[in-house]
């Protein structure tokens, strides 16, 4: 099969979460595209079992530059810092809104402080990633592009998902909210959801997915991984996509099939 090479040199590209996972395999993607690569994350160092370098290092190592900024995205302060640190670079030219957080919780057991918590990440970190980003792209004249990561839970329900599901939901309809908002000021936004990908986002989740997906029978069939997911969110972010906003891009191997 083909191949695409995606150009972001002289880019600046903000990615939430970045640190682990499907935000980490993402930053480094754009960082091999020749993109200066900002990881916002509440921590440097990866939680991924195979990983031990951060990410912004990883770039480097490669003859890329990178830097990391601590950010809890939960709070819109520290993501206003995130976004006056790209200005040290140009200023924000992409943002990929990836930092993300589940507690696998039956819906009758979710407490105030599990919504609160997934809630305040989840969407709020994109909303406010969304938001501040645009306000930084306007000011500079930058017809930038901002991609959110939704997930497959945002359409489809699941066992001990209902707060995570409706962040998710909630993502969704943000991305096309903002599209129709920010079209005039020349800004796309849309969106990547993932469906069954192995990575820590919650302690054991990379195993559990992996199981369920070998005890199924039919589509996907294997769990993804997070170099699955790089190509989706690097084309919604290209010139290539010129003509795509509002869109959320299903990336689950069919198992929304």
């Amino acid at each position: 099969m083909g191949t695409i090479d995606a150009n972001f040199a002289g880019e600046t590209v903000v990615v939430t979460g970045g640190s682990s996972g499907i935000g980490r395999a993402v930053a480094t993607g754009f960082g091999d595209a020749g993109a200066t690569v900002i990881n916002a994350d509440v921590r440097a160092a990866p939680k991924d079992v195979d990983a031990e370098t951060p990410t912004h290092e990883v770039i480097e190592e490669r003859g890329g530059t990178a830097a990391f900024v601590e950010t809890d995205v939960s709070e819109p302060s520290q993501i206003e810092s995130v976004i006056e640190a790209a200005r040290g670079f140009g200023g924000v030219d992409v943002m990929v809104n990836n930092a993300g957080v589940h507690r696998s919780l039956e819906f009758l057991d979710v407490a105030p402080a599990d919504f609160e918590f997934v809630h305040g990440v989840n969407l709020g970190g994109a909303f406010f990633g969304t938001q501040l980003a645009a306000k930084d792209m306007i000011d500079r004249g930058v017809a930038g592009a901002i991609v959110n990561t939704s997930s497959t839970t945002a359409e489809r329900a699941e066992w001990n998902h209902s707060h995570y599901a409706a962040t998710k939901g909630g993502v969704q309809m943000l991305t096309r909210s903002a599209a129709l908002e920010l079209d005039r000021h020349g800004i796309r936004v849309n969106a990547v959801a993932p469906g069954p990908i192995a990575t820590e986002i919650r302690e054991g989740w990379a195993g559990e997915a992996r199981s369920a997906i070998e005890e199924s029978e039919g589509l996907p069939s294997r769990a993804g991984t997070p170099d699955d997911l790089p190509g989706a969110y690097l084309y919604l972010a290209s010139d290539a996509a010129s003509y795509v906003t509002g869109e959320t891009v299903w990336v689950d191997g069919g198992a929304s099939l």
